[in-house]
């Protein structure tokens, strides 16, 4: 979908250090993730992030919830002290972030796929920014990307590919607009009336630069997990509703724990399993710029005014379900009759 950073997430075991380049994360720069039912059925260390990269150790969903009662807690009640400690700092952290009305930033991203990359090897790797505007505009966008092509002399090797894009969508406050370069496809989604002037919650950008602890809770089963070195907190966010299950299974997100400003979210897919579906991507956040000055808001706000898409281009449009419904609506309802070659 089109609305969430990362919808195509994936993850790999990871492989000795020696198959890494500098473009691959390092160990020497960061700390392993390692999800448990991995470690315990593998006993392998996982992909290691990057230079600002906080991972941690998430559990498997109990698999009685998940096959029995989806909307099932995945994970063990908190305790008292636990759930206190955790709305202390989901407090924190709203109060670092309250007042967000524009924040722009950078980004490195780190996907990994076992289908199109061997374990601990990157399939991708790519650079892009993200802008967002309170409370219903965002951009994201993959600048550049390189890909796996195989291994020489024991080494991966990455290059571009001609005719291959990264994703971009853009979210105007009305309508949401993903550009896919690689097919010729420009998908508008309406937003529903619910959602026009409202938080853009279907995707996890804005709870983590803008974040409304209340809401993170109502939303997602929300635990702390133990952080890889001191320095960081570790937040696991499992959503509640099928509308977010369908885009991802749980994200992490990685926290300074002096600023609270995000370093760091790691988007596990859908399907994710440690076993046999091990996929995530993982992105590290930089320059990160909140409330720019006057003089820069009107180049800034052109970055929610996409261009036409290429007279070639087919232009489907579809209608988003509205946020927050459990097992709701499939995420788009497309009309094939709206299907047709974009005009200028």
């Amino acid at each position: 979908m089109a609305f969430c950073i990362g919808s195509n997430a994936s993850l790999s075991n990871a492989q000795t250090a020696n198959q890494r380049t500098a473009n691959q994360p390092t160990a020497g720069r960061s700390i392993a993730v390692q999800p448990a039912a991995t470690v315990a059925a593998r006993q392998v260390a996982q992909p290691q992030p990057g230079a600002n990269a906080q991972a941690g150790n998430p559990q498997a969903p109990n698999a009685d919830a998940t096959v029995a009662d989806p909307n099932a807690r995945p994970f063990k009640a908190l305790t008292a002290a636990e759930q206190t400690r955790l709305d202390a700092m989901l407090k924190a952290w709203e109060q670092q972030s309250k007042g967000t009305k524009t924040m722009s930033c950078k980004f490195q991203k780190w996907h990994f796929d076992l289908l199109a990359a061997p374990a601990g090897i990157h399939a991708t790797k790519s650079t892009g920014v993200i802008k967002y505007a309170a409370p219903d505009k965002g951009m994201f966008k993959e600048e550049t990307i390189v890909f796996y092509e195989g291994m020489k002399q024991g080494a991966p090797q990455f290059a571009a590919q001609p005719g291959k894009v990264g994703d971009y969508w853009v979210c105007n406050g009305a309508e949401v607009i993903e550009f896919d370069g690689n097919e010729k496809k420009c998908t508008i989604s309406t937003l529903p009336p619910g959602m026009k002037g409202q938080d853009i919650f279907n995707s996890p950008l804005p709870f983590v630069f803008n974040l409304d602890a209340q809401k993170i809770q109502s939303r997602y089963w929300v635990r702390e997990v133990k952080a890889p070195k001191p320095g960081i907190y570790l937040i696991e966010a499992w959503p509640k509703f099928q509308a977010d299950r369908s885009q991802y299974k749980m994200v992490q997100i990685a926290l300074d724990d002096k600023k609270f400003l995000p370093t760091a979210l790691i988007m596990y897919a859908p399907n994710f399993n440690a076993q046999n579906a091990p996929m995530w991507d993982h992105y590290e956040f930089e320059n990160v710029g909140r409330n720019a000055i006057t003089a820069g808001m009107k180049q800034f706000f052109n970055n929610f005014i996409p261009q036409r898409p290429p007279s070639d281009w087919q232009v489907v449009r579809e209608k988003l379900p509205v946020a927050g419904q459990p097992n709701g609506a499939p995420a788009r309802q497309a009309a094939a009759a709206d299907e047709r070659p974009a005009t200028r």
